[in-house]
């Protein structure tokens, strides 16, 4: 791991505390490894055969792929050095966060990719993962995307608690690391992207979990929670809320199936 991490760039030193703790370290992969990694990424139209597209109002554009029996070698070795246990404990201790675990699973991590015309909407995190009953604790984001232009967007920005100002807004360049510890308070989302054809935003995301609740946890779990930025009117007061409706009623027909399964099941 020492020869393909800068592991002394990384230290609780390198993580911003305020408003929540976040950091944003630059050449952060031995730089022949990362070359590697870029290389193996799969082009959007075979990520699209591999892993999962999203479409709407909040995410639109983006294919995730959480497999890591799919990823290409570098991928997959990079996908090995992250869950390792020593830079698990090198994370925990740089956000000073006890226990910390890697998801095996890589439940929404993995190779992201996002084409023009693709976004992700600020929103903070799901917070608890049922089928572990684990905690979120820490996103950490590694961009592989070289020459990449400040009005092709897909920025990564963080914001205050009331999603009113703005405090980190970080390029997606390549070999550049951003993460931060997730929270009730971590707003964060992707600006729309607009590159030219040929050309996409690439990452690969990982998460990280405690059994253990953070301190002060209220007890309640929730699933991702967008919010509008506040240039965007219209979405926060009309799409969204339709969005977020209609999603209410697709899981309400899905647990009335649910139901009816199982009374015939028992009949």
């Amino acid at each position: 791991m020492n020869t393909r991490i800068a592991l002394d760039k990384l230290g609780p030193q390198t993580v911003v505390r305020e408003p929540f703790p976040h950091l944003c370290v630059d050449d952060i992969l031995d730089a022949q490894f990362a070359q590697e990694v870029w290389a193996a990424f799969p082009s959007y139209q075979e990520a699209r055969q591999s892993g999962r597209e999203f479409a709407t109002v909040n995410e639109k554009r983006k294919i995730q792929i959480t497999d890591f029996r799919k990823f290409p070698a570098p991928i997959r070795e990079l996908h090995d050095l992250l869950a390792s246990d020593a830079f698990v404990a090198l994370v925990g201790r740089m956000f000073g966060i006890e226990n910390l675990l890697a998801d095996p699973d890589l439940n929404g991590g993995g190779i992201h990719e996002t084409n023009s015309g693709g976004h992700l909407d600020v929103h903070i995190d799901f917070n608890f993962l049922k089928e572990k009953q684990w905690h979120r604790r820490v996103n950490l984001l590694f961009y592989f995307n070289k020459d990449w232009k400040e009005e092709w967007g897909g920025y990564l920005d963080l914001w205050d608690k009331d999603v009113k100002q703005r405090i980190g807004y970080y390029a997606p360049q390549f070999n550049r690391m951003a993460g931060f510890a997730t929270g009730a308070q971590s707003w964060h989302g992707v600006t729309p992207v607009a590159c030219p054809e040929g050309r996409m935003r690439q990452s690969f995301a990982v998460y990280y979990y405690t059994k253990e609740p953070p301190l002060g946890w209220d007890g309640r779990q929730h699933s991702t929670i967008f919010k509008a930025r506040p240039d965007e009117w219209m979405k926060g007061r009309v799409a969204m809320p339709a969005e977020a409706a209609l999603r209410g009623l697709q899981d309400g027909v899905r647990g009335l199936k649910r139901g009816v399964k199982g009374l015939i099941g028992r009949q």
